[in-house]
């Protein structure tokens, strides 16, 4: 699944365009490294989102094509 879509699918950023914005910007790395929007998410990747005051550093368990809004959280875990 495209980064994009992941961050938006797992709602990490709300909407895909401004997920894509971000990953334009240089705003998301995947292990360290600065990712397009269209990096192939994979399970195990890190991503860090440099969005508002505080980053986010996320690790990924699980790829999925929909979700539910109660459900999004279960597809990453927290890292710090």
């Amino acid at each position: 699944m495209r980064l994009d879509k992941y961050l938006k699918v797992t709602r990490l950023i709300k909407r895909r365009t401004i997920a894509n914005e971000a990953c334009d910007a240089g705003r998301v790395l995947v292990n360290g490294k600065v990712a397009r929007a269209s990096y192939e998410v994979k399970e195990d990747d890190i991503i860090e989102i440099q969005l508002g005051q505080r980053p986010l550093k996320v690790k990924v368990v699980s790829i999925v094509e929909s979700v539910r809004k109660e459900d999004a959280a279960q597809n990453y875990i927290v890292v710090e």
